[in-house]
């Protein structure tokens, strides 16, 4: 049975933002959860690897062409995409609430540092407070692995929307 390429631009849930990711196989992997959830991927350069990265490519399988992916000079380049009705949560070791305390809408954009730092506090003090979330850890823990925690997001998101357009 062949797939239809972008058979679920029709039911495109959420936008997954990587913020200068550093890692080829964390975003790799995020390719590969976005082409099998039909959420869109949007990538704030500066990239810490070239697109054509063989362990990007390794990390994402065959699923480079069944993804949504974007590139973006800046993260003010993106933010003239957006429109009202969308909302843009962080993710942070800085946020109060936890990600599972948000109503999530379609439309909606999740946004996540890159590995070894994070999101920039200047980035981070121009948003809500309700906007800015975190997974709970252990007191001392410094944070998940990158494609992990999109993965955890993502899956709550699309349950709290009872994974519409997926079988």
């Amino acid at each position: 049975m062949m797939r239809r390429k972008n058979a679920w631009l029709n039911t495109q849930m959420f936008n997954i933002v990587l913020y200068q990711p550093e890692i080829p196989p964390n975003t790799g992997n995020i390719i590969r959860l976005c082409a099998n959830t039909g959420c869109s991927l949007h990538l704030i350069e500066p990239l810490g690897f070239k697109l054509e990265d063989k362990q990007l490519r390794r990390a994402g399988l065959d699923y480079h062409e069944w993804a949504d992916v974007k590139t973006y000079k800046n993260i003010n380049a993106l933010s003239k995409t957006l429109l009202p009705e969308n909302t843009l949560y962080a993710l942070s070791t800085k946020g109060k609430k936890s990600y599972h305390q948000t109503n999530f809408q379609a439309g909606d954009y999740l946004i996540f540092g890159p590995e070894t730092r994070g999101l920039p506090n200047e980035y981070l003090e121009q948003l809500d407070t309700e906007q800015i979330l975190r997974l709970p850890m252990l007191e001392h823990s410094r944070s998940l692995n990158l494609s992990n925690t999109v993965a955890i997001v993502t899956y709550e998101a699309l349950r709290q929307n009872n994974f519409t357009g997926l079988t």
